[in-house]
């Protein structure tokens, strides 16, 4: 028997979940009522499948070259049992020239966040077309992680959540000048401004998000006290410092390199004493540069050009660095892992509406990243946290407890009252 046709044999008869492959000529290996089948249209996806690269494989489904039937939550037990070995292990800097790809990752990513770029990047991901994101995402359209505070919570119910738990997180106050920086459709700069009365400004570098908040803005008579631009963060002005600024799923889009850069503008925007929410996806390996198993690469293609994750204990180093005194730190990876699964199954409900408004292979790579996202945060291969931090005033006495320096009032019962 052909060696790679032994190998999928072997795999297929371990999985806990039933899978049958039918190759181009029709030959068929696996169960007989399987709960997911793979239709190759060429060949080389076979050794994609066999070796476990499920990158590789859900590439070869974008462009054509392997179908799927089943699904999609199903698809995704399979792959997690295909992939071979831990995938946050595949670490840029091992081997003799580890030292030299590390240098290498710093230029690549210094070169890949300039601001035109960065432009660009942001453009391919959300303006896709604004009617496929609403086929998925809550009303508000709040494009990160939501809160389930209560397991009975409908999506809509836990992104407002989680919008009210970053607002009292902030301990926003009427009249405040408040910043989100990378604001997208607006959902949290708006919640802002209604429920807790500051006067907001938004940025992002989507020109169909720009579009949609500023429509919004006029449409609810918050013109005057909102505001939303069409602005890199780092061309901000700092003449008039902010109380408190909000970064919620952007600072993925900054860059390895650019985050001391990133940091440091973070910290001269602030007041002193004021206090910062970076909300954002991070590694789950301590020093992999993207996931295994071809996911990374996937992700870099069709999703996220140009992103790139770091773990929590690097983000905070580099936060601390920038002058900036780390608070309070929350893990919320598994809330992520169900968003997404509330994503996935809200655009499998639609997938007709999907093909109507983008492009097919559109559908099919959102298909698999919404649902292998899911997946990867189950496994705890990539997290999820919120970081409130401030920039300390210098003042001794400034705050409710001596020594605080900042609003915050070093206990956690403020966010519940």
């Amino acid at each position: 028997m052909n060696p790679i046709h032994a190998l999928l044999e072997r795999k297929l008869a371990a999985l806990d979940t039933s899978m049958a492959v039918v190759l181009p000529g029709g030959q068929r290996f696996g169960a007989d009522s399987p709960s997911v089948t793979l239709t190759l249209h060429d060949l080389a996806s076979l050794a994609h499948i066999a070796a476990g690269e499920v990158g590789r494989v859900a590439q070869d489904h974008v462009e054509g070259r392997v179908d799927f039937a089943g699904r999609v939550r199903d698809l995704m037990a399979v792959a997690a049992q295909m992939i071979e070995g831990d995938p946050t292990l595949a670490r840029a800097d091992r081997g003799p020239l580890g030292w030299w790809r590390g240098i290498s990752r710093r230029g690549r990513s210094r070169s890949q966040h300039q601001a035109e770029i960065d432009a660009r990047q942001v453009q391919f991901h959300y303006d896709i077309s604004d009617d496929f994101y609403a086929l998925w995402l809550d009303p508000l359209r709040v494009y990160s992680c939501a809160y389930y505070r209560e397991p009975a919570l409908t999506l809509a119910e836990a992104q407002q959540a989680k919008l009210d738990h970053i607002c009292r997180k902030l301990m926003l106050r009427d009249g405040e000048r408040f910043l989100d920086i990378g604001a997208g459709w607006g959902g949290l700069l708006l919640w802002a401004a209604e429920h807790y009365s500051v006067r907001a400004q938004g940025i992002t570098l989507s020109k169909n998000q720009h579009a949609h908040v500023n429509r919004l803005i006029d449409e609810r008579g918050l013109r005057g006290r909102v505001a939303m631009d069409l602005c890199d963060y780092r061309e901000l002005p700092e003449d008039e410092p902010w109380d408190k600024i909000a970064s919620v799923g952007m600072f993925e889009h900054v860059g390895h390199a650019l985050l001391p850069a990133y940091f440091g503008k973070v910290w001269r925007l602030l007041a002193p004493g004021g206090l910062l929410l970076n909300h954002g996806i991070t590694a789950g390996g301590t020093r992999n540069e993207q996931l295994g198993a071809g996911m990374g690469d996937f992700i870099e293609r069709y999703i996220f050009p140009g992103g790139e994750l770091e773990h929590m204990s690097h983000v905070l180093e580099v936060l601390s660095e920038a002058g900036l005194e780390a608070l309070d730190v929350e893990n919320l990876r598994p809330h992520y892992a169900r968003t997404l699964w509330d994503w996935s199954d809200g655009l499998e409900a639609q997938l007709d509406q999907a093909r109507a408004v983008t492009r097919e292979a559109v559908v099919r790579a959102y298909r698999l990243y919404l649902a292998g996202s899911a997946m990867c945060f189950e496994h705890g291969w990539i997290s999820l946290f919120q970081m409130l931090a401030a920039r300390p005033s210098g003042k001794v006495g400034d705050g409710v407890m001596r020594g605080a320096q900042s609003a915050y009032p070093f206990e956690r019962s403020y966010i519940y009252r």
